[in-house]
């Protein structure tokens, strides 16, 4: 028989004894106050470092006493080398303090970001030609035994060999094929300098030096700018490390900021032969650029090195006659001069400077003659000088005063407002500087020859700017009149929409709906015709991004009159889908957000309509092909919205949206268990409202909503989401007094347990499904305990056709979940003889009332103790056999 529990008393019992604290005593969750205290240098000896210590004014920190106040990280590098940690801690510093004081910071958009996106853009379908080094004879006839003289006379020759032409021409390569060779001589450089062949390595360079002079496809130049000058990068990385790795003694390297007085004579001899080495090359630009490269290594030589070579280099270019490809020395000697002497700014202004003093060049017959050859027209041969031009004025611009802007104004009037420089300046300077001066810049775009370089352009750069930073108020109408005027005239679909993207953002940023609605109502009328938005899906996107982004508000967002039509416009499903994705993450992100969270704008009806037309645009991209990841998402995209629609109190409403979104989204099951979740939560609301004691509309309600979970339910695929939602639903219905539908939750519950597979998919992975059905089990015995018997259906009949269904499952051999199981039962028979039960569902009356501990009820209860009793002893005797 199980003993009685008087289950008040044992609680009060087990209870944990209450101390009454005292405010001023230690609390394990009172913040810890450390002080620091040093003590004074100890002038003993052979010491010579000072000791400190530090001090908790409350306690000391738990963490640190365990480890004695010294870390393992902390012992290790105390028993490392003295002399190298020394030497570490020494170069970290200096690191630090040179990053701190350093003209270049994180703010400044380095090259790397600007290459992948000058090769996309500057392409060609023309055949290009290279020539590629053939290598020499010459250079493998030395041996270790020659004399000095011999070696440099050899390597001169070597040099001269290369001028006077050991090399193959390649011809009709395209574009692909001439990246790749270009990628080959960047590898041929890295081996020829591994296998200590620095001539080869010198020749490589020169070599590719001399393509820059080379602009017979003229479209494609910047591009090869980009790939040939990774080289020099490369080579000019190779040069200086190795100098730097002459000046290693007793294994300590130099500081980063060292003075040429540390470096070695050898160091320094071998440093004074590259740029004699390079110095003898004929050619111009070869000797220009392989210079440029290798600048940082003046360094090693005096500390006015790369002062002094700045202005030289910068003045070399000069000798430079073709307009553009003077421009892109400029820009590498701007990249170099940025890595190696930021602050040596005057010489970068020089650079500007002398390059517009040559600016009429680009005009000059020597350019349009080319062009002509080339059946280049002049406004696609201006755009080849942007990245140049921007690179070489984002240098100068870069944390420049606002003086200087002034300045460069002044020089682009004196130019007569040339549109490619003013564009360069507005890309340039800092988003403030331009946003102040927006109606000075609006007249000078006026002003502006438009045959060489589209207005459109610039207002594209103006409206980049003043996204990012706002105008004088008084001016912004204006602005955006001004700007609006030219942007709409624009007969073009592409550059229309690219202009318009922009000035989207600006108009949100400042105005009204009404001002949004009348540039959405713009786009759609620019775009609708030859179906153009085919072509302009991202700059649509980002439209909507933008528009979403400053009007949260949804009530609003919706109240304007064209955003649904402007919605219509992304018909490529896979588009529509990321477009709807990216609206309902906003709706959601604002909900949770405390600016949404009225009950006005969650039942709105405009809304709610938009809305689900939107989920229901996403629900209908699933087919038998998504990945189950998207579908994922899908579905926690429209679970969101499902739990942020709220119709207060009127719940028949409520109940009614979830009734069609079920029709709605009947392809995604965590949808659907999220309605089923819903509704149930939605049946204990109802109960709370009502304190427990329905009326007959409410009891009516809550059978209404049990209904929905029961013949929700049976569609779901998974077999323990079914299960454990039966469960949950049977509790609902109990606690809200539905004993009948109680009763048929439960028994399809346990008529769903033998079609329980052994092996379930968790998170894409087959597993056991024992441990899960264990666990399911337990907690349906916990129900079991409070649910009343039926009048018709014998004594524990749930608890008995639950038993028989775990007595026929097959389970695991060797395993003790099946016994695991019984001994829960037992837990639960053993919990239902008592007279009073230790927890009960309001207004419904368990077993302990109904039989009042009636003996027959007893012994009833316990003919199934010994039966399972039986059973586990059956399973303890098998466990003592020796197999």
């Amino acid at each position: 028989h199980a003993r009685s529990r008087n289950y008040v008393s044992e609680s009060e019992v087990c209870k944990l004894e209450p101390v009454p604290l005292d405010f001023g005593d230690y609390h394990p969750l009172k913040p810890i106050t450390v002080t620091e205290s040093k003590t004074k240098k100890m002038n003993r000896k052979g010491s010579t470092s000072s000791t400190s210590s530090s001090s908790s004014s409350s306690m000391m920190d738990p963490l640190s006493s365990v480890l004695d106040g010294t870390d393992p990280l902390s012992l290790f590098a105390a028993a490392a080398d003295p002399v190298t940690t020394t030497a570490t801690m020494d170069s970290t510093r200096k690191k630090r303090d040179k990053d701190d004081s350093s003209a270049v910071g994180n703010d400044f958009e380095p090259w790397s970001s600007k290459r992948g996106e000058i090769l996309a853009r500057y392409t060609t379908t023309e055949k290009l030609s290279i020539n590629l080094y053939m290598g020499s004879e010459k250079g493998k006839a030395t041996t270790t035994g020659s004399a000095v003289s011999d070696k440099v006379r050899t390597r001169l020759e070597e040099l001269d060999d290369l001028e006077e032409g050991s090399q193959k021409e390649l011809l009709n390569l395209t574009q692909q094929d001439y990246m790749n060779r270009i990628e080959e001589l960047n590898q041929s450089l890295k081996d020829a300098w591994s296998s200590d062949q620095k001539v080869k390595a010198l020749k490589i360079v020169i070599q590719c030096s001399k393509l820059l002079s080379d602009t017979t496809v003229i479209q494609f130049y910047p591009s090869k700018f980009v790939l040939i000058t990774d080289i020099l990068d490369t080579f000019g990385k190779l040069v200086y490390e190795r100098i730097l790795s002459m000046c290693v003694e007793n294994r300590v390297s130099l500081p980063d900021n060292f003075s040429p007085e540390c470096v070695n004579d050898t160091a320094k001899e071998t440093c004074l032969n590259w740029f004699f080495k390079i110095a003898s090359i004929r050619e111009l630009i070869p000797r220009f650029y392989v210079e440029a490269a290798i600048l940082k290594c003046n360094k090693f030589l005096s500390k006015t090195g790369i002062s002094e070579c700045l202005p030289r280099l910068t003045s070399m270019i000069r000798g430079i006659g073709d307009p553009l490809v003077a421009v892109y020395a400029r820009a590498y000697l701007c990249r170099v001069g940025m890595e190696v002497a930021p602050q040596l700014k005057e010489s970068l202004n020089k650079n500007f400077f002398d390059f517009l003093l040559t600016f009429k060049q680009i005009h000059g017959d020597t350019v349009q003659n080319q062009l002509v050859v080339q059946c280049v027209e002049i406004p696609l041969y201006l755009t080849l000088y942007s990245p140049a031009i921007d690179w070489i004025l984002q240098c100068i611009a870069y944390r420049a005063p606002e003086v200087l802007l002034t300045e460069m104004m002044e020089r682009c009037k004196k130019l007569g407002n040339n549109a490619l420089l003013l564009n360069s300046v507005m890309s340039a300077f800092r988003a403030e500087f331009i946003a102040a001066r927006s109606m000075d810049f609006i007249g000078m775009i006026k002003e502006c020859d438009e045959s060489g370089f589209p207005k459109h352009l610039l207002f594209r750069s103006l409206g980049l700017n003043l996204a990012l930073a706002d105008p004088p108020e008084n001016d912004r109408l204006q602005i955006l009149n001004e700007a609006w005027k030219v942007i709409t005239k624009l007969k073009n679909p592409q550059d229309y929409i690219n202009c318009a993207e922009v000035w989207v953002e600006y108009t949100c940023r400042h105005f009204t709906k009404r001002e949004v609605n009348t540039v959405l109502a713009d786009v759609i009328k620019h775009m609708t015709p030859d179906r153009a938005f085919e072509d302009a899906y991202p700059q649509l996107q980002s439209i909507i991004q933008k528009v979403i982004t400053y009007i949260y508000d949804f009530s609003l967002l919706f109240s304007v009159e064209k955003f649904l039509p402007f919605l219509d416009m992304f018909q490529k499903e896979s588009v529509r889908v990321e477009v709807c994705k990216c609206i309902m993450e906003s709706f959601i992100k604002a909900g949770f957000s405390s600016l949404f969270l009225n009950q006005e704008s969650t039942k709105d009806p405009v809304i709610l309509n938009a809305l689900l037309h939107i989920c229901k645009t996403m629900h209908d991209s699933v087919n038998a092909l998504t990945l189950e990841d998207e579908k994922r998402m899908l579905a926690a995209l429209i679970n969101g919205f499902i739990k942020m629609v709220s119709f207060g109190r009127d719940f028949e409403q409520q109940l009614s949206f979830y009734v069609e979104a079920r029709s709605m989204f009947c392809n995604l099951e965590p949808v659907l268990v999220q309605l089923i979740h819903s509704v149930n939560q939605l049946a204990m609301e109802t109960r709370k409202v009502m304190k427990g004691n329905h009326s007959r509309k409410t009891a009516a309600f809550v059978r209404a909503c049990v209904a929905f979970c029961f013949i929700t339910i049976p569609s779901l695929s998974s077999i323990f989401s079914r299960l454990n939602l039966y469960l949950h639903s049977g509790q609902v219905a109990l606690a809200n007094q539905c004993l009948s539908q109680a009763d048929a939750f439960f028994k399809a519950a346990v008529s769903l347990v033998p079609d329980v597979p052994k092996m379930i998919s968790v998170d894409g992975k087959m597993r056991p499904s024992d441990a899960f059905l264990l666990e399911f089990l337990c907690n349906f015995f916990s129900t079991l305990l409070v649910v009343p018997d039926h009048p018709e259906q014998g004594v524990l009949f749930l608890v008995r056709g639950l038993l028989n269904v775990i007595q026929d499952y097959t389970w695991e051999d060797n395993s003790d979940d099946k016994v695991r199981i019984y001994t829960n039962v037992l837990h639960l028979l053993s919990a239902m003889t008592q007279e009073a039960y230790i927890y009960h569902v309001d207004k419904v009356d368990s077993n302990d009332t109904l039989y009042g501990g009636d003996s027959k009820f007893l012994a009833e209860i316990n003919k199934l103790c010994e039966t399972v009793i039986a059973q586990i002893l059956d399973h303890l005797k098998t466990l003592g056999k020796e197999e």
